[in-house]
């Protein structure tokens, strides 16, 4: 394997239209469909003459593009994907991701590296099921390191809070990309919401059409490496910008990788400052823990995520507050059907309240509205032996997140 590449283990797409070469490779690749959940497996690839890679999208395009998909991804699932590997493709132009990326911004992706594969689902909507545009592509190193693409609407339906969506693009490690736009990066991680100046606001219970990325493994310590976390980001701008010109949007946006702010580190932690908070403290004021140091997230971020000792790619406890109302709407439902111990706020009467929330053994959450929209206040643990804490925690953390986002003042009551 090689050094310049990061061993990697994502998931494959849900299944896959074809597989397609960027660069020097042989045929003895294959992709498989199968369906929700499904894998794609790419073989070991070896060095040969350059061939064209048939620019698919092209095929996918206009009225047509229901029917010619079809019958592409019949085609060529039934004939293992041999036929993107043949030189009797109608088209030479070398793209991968429904056409956003060129061979070089491939490369870019790879520390330089060529023989990458591509495996791709188009965008499409879902007519049946309401649901907004999806898309998912692969790309494939020979020497075992992937990246994954998707365009994705937001899943609102099973909370933001036990998601493994926002446990991973959430996190500390993530910064802001900055310049106004929603989204964040880290050296393993990207997402960025497409403007909704460009494709419409979304309905109350929906989530943003985000595109993301992922490098096959989730990191938690504090040493982000900033040469992958700019490759990232300017990555998925590119994907970003791509699908807004297929949309008749006339804005790009610009790269982001020389404005990021300095990645998250450990935080030391005092008694009386639980993540860095004045006045924050744990059940019985007792001192943290020094081997859990947490991390915090730097810069003006939509989200801010207070992560403490985090094992197997989840944090044993998470503070976290979404000030940005539309990611604030991963966790509305919840809000209202979280637990029946209810947390309510001084000052609520009949005809006004604060916000809603509720406590549980494993969470804390309360959604307050507030001038901006709904912010979104969240503690949460991996398992109900810290309920003490998170009681502790919760309407002392409402209430100094509150102040600074400028939602404040804010006082909960807590449950019986």
């Amino acid at each position: 394997m090689s050094d310049d590449e990061p061993t990697t283990g994502s998931a494959a797409p849900d299944g896959s239209t074809g597989t397609s070469s960027l660069g020097t490779s042989t045929s003895t690749s294959t992709s498989t469909g199968t369906g929700a959940g499904g894998d794609v497996a790419a073989a070991d690839v070896v060095s040969a003459p350059r061939r064209p890679w048939w620019h698919w999208r092209q095929l996918t395009r206009g009225r047509l593009r229901p029917a010619v998909a079809a019958a592409l991804a019949g085609a060529l699932l039934g004939g293992t994907g041999v036929a993107w590997q043949t030189q009797t493709g109608p088209f030479a132009g070398e793209r991968a991701c429904w056409g956003a990326f060129d061979e070089d911004d491939v490369a870019d992706l790879f520390h330089g590296k060529r023989d990458i594969e591509a495996a791709e689902i188009p965008v499409t909507t879902s007519r049946i099921e309401s649901e907004g545009p999806s898309g998912r592509c692969q790309l494939t190193s020979p020497r075992g390191a992937r990246v994954t693409a998707r365009l994705h609407q937001l899943d609102v339906r099973f909370g933001g809070a036990g998601d493994t969506w926002a446990d991973e693009y959430l996190s500390a490690r993530m910064t802001p990309l900055g310049g106004g736009v929603l989204g964040m990066v880290s050296d393993t991680r990207a997402w960025l919401a497409i403007p909704e100046g460009c494709v419409g606001r979304p309905r109350e219970d929906e989530g943003p059409l985000v595109v993301d990325m992922e490098t096959g493994w989730t990191v938690h310590d504090d040493e982000v490496d900033t040469d992958e976390r700019a490759r990232l980001a300017r990555a998925v701008v590119k994907l970003a910008n791509d699908y807004m010109r297929d949309k008749g949007c006339t804005r790009a946006l610009a790269d982001p990788s020389d404005r990021l702010a300095a990645p998250a580190r450990f935080l030391d932690e005092k008694k009386d400052a639980v993540c860095g908070i004045e006045g924050l403290r744990l059940h019985g004021g007792r001192k943290p823990d020094g081997y859990r140091r947490p991390l915090v997230t730097r810069g003006a971020a939509p989200v801010r995520t207070c992560d403490r000792d985090v094992v197997l790619g989840h944090p044993s406890l998470r503070l976290m507050t979404v000030a940005d109302p539309r990611l604030a709407a991963l966790y509305q439902d919840l809000s209202f059907d979280g637990g029946r111990r209810r947390v309510t706020a001084v000052g609520d009467t009949r005809e006004y309240v604060h916000g809603q929330g509720f406590l549980r053994d494993d969470m804390g959450l309360y959604q307050a509205e507030c001038q901006t929209g709904e912010v979104t206040f969240l503690v949460r643990a991996d398992d109900g032996d810290q309920a003490a804490d998170i009681r502790a925690l919760l309407p002392r953390y409402v209430a100094a997140e509150a102040e600074r986002v400028g939602c404040g003042p804010l006082r909960l009551r807590m449950p019986a």
